[in-house]
């Protein structure tokens, strides 16, 4: 009888292991993925990657170019997009504008560890698609104005902190760091409050003043 509570408790547990496997992302992480994975990509597009920033943007109507392509998903990490990359590179894109990182502030992980995630990133893209450009964007501000998404706004301080890494790995990687912070920050170190109404996510000013910034970066046809 022992034996067998035993065993039973033993499938229990690699049954929760195994759902946990499986749920490594949220639901909405991997319905993205899947229709980026049907999605064609050329070697004329130029890809937008990140988080719910990035997700919310609606680049190709901004741009009026057919060839950018959002591929943000929101929630995303550092480790999600190292786990999706591969699916955006298969077309062999011309350019790539990465902006990640804000999403593992709240899980404690440090500057330095959040810019080596983003090297990984960074590394992949070069050996599987050598001829892409990559641009990596800085992370924004955020501001506690609004008393929401506490666990990332709480803690804006740090993000300077976290661009000043990421352009020490853009620096090593010999590749373009485009600083957007300093566009988007008032003088006491948070977010503008005209460029969002939740403290950490973007309105439609701010996707304007953005695509201002990065237009000189982009490839034409």
């Amino acid at each position: 009888m022992k034996k067998i509570s035993l065993l039973f408790i033993s499938l229990i547990f690699s049954l929760f292991a195994l759902g946990q496997t499986e749920k490594k992302y949220s639901t909405y992480y991997y319905q993205r993925v899947t229709l980026f994975e049907q999605l064609p990509i050329s070697s004329d597009d130029i890809l937008f990657i990140g988080n719910s920033i990035t997700d919310g943007g609606e680049w190709s109507e901004l741009f009026q170019n057919p060839h950018i392509k959002n591929r943000g998903i929101s929630g995303d990490t550092t480790w999600g997009v190292y786990d999706r990359i591969s699916i955006l590179l298969k077309g062999k894109p011309a350019q790539i504008f990465l902006m990640v990182g804000i999403n593992n502030v709240p899980k404690g992980e440090s500057p330095e560890s959040i810019a080596k995630d983003i090297q990984h990133i960074i590394q992949k893209i070069k050996k599987e698609s050598p001829n892409t450009e990559i641009l990596v964007q800085s992370l924004l501000p955020v501001t506690t104005k609004y008393n929401m998404f506490l666990e990332h706004t709480s803690r804006w301080e740090l993000i300077p902190y976290i661009n000043q890494a990421i352009l020490r790995i853009t620096k090593q990687e010999n590749i373009k760091y485009i600083d957007l912070f300093s566009f988007f920050v008032n003088n006491d170190g948070q977010m503008k409050p005209e460029y969002t109404n939740d403290g950490l996510h973007l309105l439609g000013k701010g996707y304007i003043l953005w695509k201002e910034i990065i237009s000189p970066y982009l490839k034409s046809k």
